[in-house]
């Protein structure tokens, strides 16, 4: 199905989720803005992978799937069952419903689950040329661009739709990207990869000034974050190395970042203290112990070579 019917699909969905909040006086301001944009994404979800028509046909397997799809994506424990709260709220709100959905305890799925410890959670080099070459082979500019910016610059997704075309023009001119992270903290992360400035050119030349790099014009930044992560979902097994059992995901790419930049700052003679540090900066970190996190495959590599 292409991308014009998926985009068909999700906005009959979101038109009979506009409906049931047309009425709805439950809740606060912030709680009902909060839950309907949970349910948004969560109708993206089932426009890409399911082609479900209509909401009151969402049964528990869509929940289990869309459960998997957020753990496998590093959305937290407390956001997942927030958001599964929010589409139980709005189908409680359907007059004819098809199916009774599960509660947490009966998806059978643990929910409290970490994607993250001491897992190795990087990319091999041919999985992300494998997933390069779906981008390219739908055109996706914008998709080639993010998974650069993570693979060779470490951004977290967020930051990477964050860039419009005046952060774009002072990269090219600095060759270095400011990045604003979390809790609006700015770091200075140096372009070592010469794709990233030619794409930036590329989509600037597509970008009316003013205006953000991988954000459509009228789609807000979720929107574009999400069918990211979608196309990921949607690839993740094809591209991934026969003998892997990784679950690949954009944050992955941080990981990938993080491990090589610490490798190399070993093999060129700086401490392990030292690089973690200097690692830690170009992530955004204040804590180390986030950091040692991303260092985890080195340190199991460097554990199984002994």
């Amino acid at each position: 199905m292409s991308a014009v019917q998926n985009r068909g699909i999700f906005l009959t969905l979101v038109a009979q989720l506009d409906r049931l909040a047309r009425h709805n006086r439950q809740g606060s301001f912030r709680t009902k803005a909060r839950y309907y944009e949970a349910c948004k994404r969560f109708c993206a979800y089932l426009a890409a992978e399911y082609h479900l028509q209509k909401l009151e046909n969402i049964s528990g397997k869509h929940l289990v799937s869309y459960v998997l799809y957020l753990q496998d994506t590093g959305k937290s424990a407390s956001t997942v069952k927030t958001d599964l709260a929010a589409i139980r709220f709005f189908h409680d709100k359907m007059s004819c419903p098809k199916y009774t959905l599960p509660t947490n305890s009966e998806l059978g799925v643990e929910l409290e689950r970490r994607r993250f410890g001491q897992l190795d959670r990087t990319w091999s080099g041919p999985e992300f040329n494998r997933l390069l070459g779906k981008a390219m082979a739908e055109n996706r500019d914008d998709f080639i661009l993010a998974l650069y910016l993570g693979r060779y610059a470490g951004l977290r997704i967020h930051e990477c739709f964050r860039i419009d075309t005046a952060a774009a023009e002072r990269a090219l001119r600095e060759n270095t990207l400011a990045v604003k992270g979390k809790g609006g903290k700015v770091r200075t992360v140096p372009i070592e990869d010469e794709r990233i400035p030619m794409m930036l050119r590329k989509l600037l030349a597509q970008t009316e000034r003013g205006h953000k790099l991988l954000v459509p014009d009228g789609m807000p930044t979720d929107r574009a974050i999400n069918a990211l992560e979608l196309f990921i979902y949607r690839y993740r097994n094809e591209v991934s190395d026969k003998d892997s059992d990784r679950r690949l995901s954009f944050h992955g790419l941080r990981h990938t970042y993080a491990a090589e930049q610490y490798t190399k700052l070993t093999e060129d003679g700086m401490s392990a203290i030292d690089a973690h540090y200097a690692v830690s900066r170009l992530l955004g970190h204040e804590r180390a112990d986030v950091t040692n996190i991303y260092l985890a495959s080195v340190r199991k590599r460097g554990r199984d070579g002994e």
